[in-house]
């Protein structure tokens, strides 16, 4: 009998062997797949426990590894259980601790069920409510919730490509989940174009292509994730140009998700590429630092969690790229603390992002704000507060100054060093400074010698 037959023998007395096994099979498959600092994070801990029927279920340290692989890495795991054992399998994560145990079954009854019962594979989580809007996906976000309140009649297909983790199968998803809300008898279908292409193929193997067909054809929205997975698959491309065309003319509703443009899709027919661009191509960037700390905010009040600012905005400061790196280091600082019983601080902070993501050398604003409030013999506390003395005054627009002039951040990003202060509240410092700098030739020359000394260190 064949390794993946053996494992889903359901009725097998040792199903803790199986598991283990299949599993252990599954990990191979997931080290090819995932970064290195991913899987030795995530997965390396983990271990098969039992299979039965269709569920497998794993071990894991803690409800942090539960929640955030489940989240995060259930297309990868999906698709390498089906390459298995070519079948869909269930996977449950369950915590080695019975507290966190029920602390993941209690937040879980608090964001509803993973996966919605319909058969629309939508995961229930992701709503509009709480993706966190910023000038990176504003356009992004109007335009799908336009598209869920207006199926087929506004901006069809949609289109929306961004790099990896920035939030496009959160918003697809959200456009389904919003779509059933205002609809209940509509028919919706999520689907990654690499589950797409394996269906495809099991339909010609079982000469099932009729079923296949009317399956995608009959659907009122039909939300396509990944689209980039076509490039050298011509016959895919064939069917989803045929998918379209079908729906289109049929008023449904079309999204898709790319990394990239329709026309920097390589290999791609020029027919699809025309389709893909026909109707509305909007872009998600990277989150901007104040949405950043917006979705770490967000995530640690799902988690009831206090997140203090300075730890919020370390972290921000340093992951700029991805909102799934973003989430990695908060839910990595929340595991680290909970496993070594110490509260969140900028120092576990530090610890927690330790080798998970590469940035460069951190912005060191707090030597220079020290540096400032010593040398106008104030505290850093002051300097940060809200006080409006002469002495403190000056010392505040100073140390704004010479970040800006030593780091370049935005204003925003001052701002917030100075517990959240306007940037016009910023912009008027500098400029203050920049006056008296050619007004006041002692105080130009204070002011370089401070600058001398920070850069000493």
């Amino acid at each position: 009998m064949a390794v993946a037959d053996r494992r889903l023998d359901t009725n097998s007395r040792d199903t803790k062997n199986d598991a283990a096994e299949l599993w252990a099979e599954v990990l191979k498959c997931l080290k090819m797949r995932v970064s290195h600092e991913g899987f030795e994070t995530w997965f390396a801990p983990t271990k098969g426990s039992t299979l039965k029927k269709e569920v497998i279920e794993v071990r894991v340290p803690n409800s942090f590894f539960a929640e955030w692989i489940g989240q995060h890495y259930s297309g990868e795991i999906g698709s390498a259980l089906r390459s298995l054992t070519g079948r869909e399998l269930t996977v449950s994560f369950r915590p080695r601790d019975v507290a966190d145990a029920a602390n993941l079954q209690r937040r879980n009854r608090f964001l509803g069920p993973v996966v919605r019962p319909e058969g629309y594979r939508l995961q229930a989580r992701y709503t509009f409510t709480n993706f966190i809007v910023g000038e990176s996906n504003r356009l992004a976000c109007a335009a799908s919730r336009n598209v869920a309140e207006h199926l087929g009649t506004t901006y069809n297909p949609l289109f929306v490509y961004g790099g990896v983790g920035l939030g496009k199968t959160h918003l697809i998803q959200a456009i389904g989940n919003h779509a059933l809300s205002l609809h209940r008898n509509i028919k919706v279908y999520y689907v990654a174009a690499e589950t797409l292409f394996l269906e495809l193929i099991q339909a010609i193997e079982k000469n099932t292509r009729l079923e296949f067909k009317s399956k995608y054809r009959s659907l009122d929205l039909l939300l396509l994730d990944d689209i980039h997975y076509l490039v050298g698959k011509e016959r895919l491309q064939e069917e989803v140009f045929h998918i379209f065309n079908h729906l289109h003319d049929a008023s449904s509703q079309v999204v898709f998700t790319s990394d990239r443009p329709p026309k920097e899709i390589p290999t791609l027919q020029d027919r699809l590429v025309s389709r893909l661009g026909s109707g509305l191509v909007v872009d998600i960037q990277p989150p901007d630092i104040e949405t950043r700390i917006a979705i770490l905010k967000q995530k640690a009040a799902l988690e009831e969690r206090v997140l203090p600012q300075d730890v919020a905005y370390y972290i921000a400061v340093r992951v700029k790229s991805s909102v799934r790196e973003l989430e990695g280091c908060l839910i990595r600082l929340f595991a680290l603390a909970s496993l070594n019983s110490k509260p969140i601080t900028v120092e576990v902070a530090e610890e927690a992002l330790k080798g998970l993501v590469a940035f460069p050398e951190p912005l060191d604003q707090n030597s220079i704000i020290s540096t400032v409030a010593e040398q106008f013999g104030v505290t850093v506390i002051e300097i940060k507060g809200t006080r409006r003395t002469k002495q403190l005054a000056l010392a505040r627009q100073v140390a704004m100054y010479l970040l800006r002039k030593m780091l370049s951040p935005s204003l925003k990003e001052i701002g917030f060093c100075f517990g959240g202060k306007d940037h016009t509240t910023v912009m008027h410092a500098i400029n203050k400074v920049e006056r008296l700098k050619t007004q006041d030739v002692s105080f130009a020359a204070r002011l370089e010698k401070l600058a001398s000394r920070i850069r000493r260190g």
